[in-house]
């Protein structure tokens, strides 16, 4: 399993990779396969299932998921995250909870919140540039995993989930913010620094601390990761993994392991986000089932 923490940054691209205006991206051909793909490609179980929280018990198994991780790194933080945010149950958003396959423990979690319905959080604190104005974007905050390798393991699922639910929700840009040094595990994936010419900014949704803002165009992800020959790309674009399971609450598996209904690869996902109206995106064929 590629460690993302242990990703080199030769991979990072530089500022002409950027579009120069604000219009809405396209994706290539190059970036879409057929959904016929799916069956060609390698299927990998995982010891942990990712769903999409939607209920208050698993908001704060999340809640308390969070609180752990911070815990260890950022205590004051933590001390505030004990139960769940008022961000967790706004329109356009939902909160990724990994739970282990032996026991239901919860290994992992991470909040998306998309500006289909408000400006992203960390604008507040960053107003963004131009070339993201007018495109559909998608901020993941409050990541948190458990200690030692299954840790690694489970964040390099979540992220991989992170773009799987961006590419079927037709988001141009994924955005996050990080603190130094994390925010070189993302420049390995090919993120681009949105501010490149400013320090540190304080984040007021995480705590006011100096982080970096980074994004990187969904449309073309495949491609780059593709042409660099980057460790991840066999894991994100070529396997299969039923357990990434994107659909709704009460989605079962049925004997080979594929998800039925509507979280199948050829139905439409629906948006689990508390209070937002009900979202019906045709899922991309590369994309994976959900």
């Amino acid at each position: 399993m590629f460690d993302l923490s242990q990703a080199s940054d030769v991979l990072s691209v530089t500022e002409t990779d950027r579009p120069a205006g604000n219009v809405r991206s396209t994706p290539p051909a190059a970036a879409r396969s057929p959904v016929s793909d799916l069956n060609a490609m390698r299927e990998e179980r995982l010891p942990f299932i990712v769903t999409i929280a939607g209920d208050e018990a698993t908001l704060r198994d999340a809640a308390a998921m969070r609180q752990a991780a911070y815990g260890r790194h950022l205590p004051e933080l933590a001390a505030t995250l004990s139960e769940p945010e008022a961000s967790d149950r706004e329109p356009g958003a939902i909160v990724l909870v990994a739970r282990a396959r032996l026991d239901g423990a919860v290994l992992g979690t991470m909040r998306i919140q998309t500006n289909r319905y408000q400006s992203l959080h960390l604008e507040d604190s960053a107003p963004l540039p131009s070339w993201l104005g007018n495109v559909a974007l998608a901020e993941a905050t409050r990541l948190g995993v458990a200690a030692g390798p299954v840790g690694r393991v489970v964040k390099t699922a979540l992220f991989k989930a992170f773009y799987q639910y961006c590419v079927l929700s037709s988001i141009d840009w994924m955005v996050i913010t990080a603190r130094p040094p994390l925010h070189r595990q993302y420049e390995a994936l090919m993120f681009v620094d949105v501010f490149p010419s400013q320090g540190l900014i304080p984040m007021a949704h995480v705590g006011g601390i100096g982080h970096r803002v980074l994004a990187l165009d969904v449309a073309q992800a495949r491609t780059r990761w593709q042409a660099a020959g980057h460790p991840l790309f066999a894991y994100m674009c070529l396997t299969h993994h039923p357990d990434l399971r994107l659909g709704g609450p009460g989605d079962e598996e049925d004997g080979r392991g594929a998800l039925s209904g509507e979280a199948s690869i050829d139905a439409h996902l629906r948006d689990l986000s508390f209070g937002a109206d009900e979202v019906r995106c045709v899922a991309s064929g590369f994309s994976l089932a959900v």
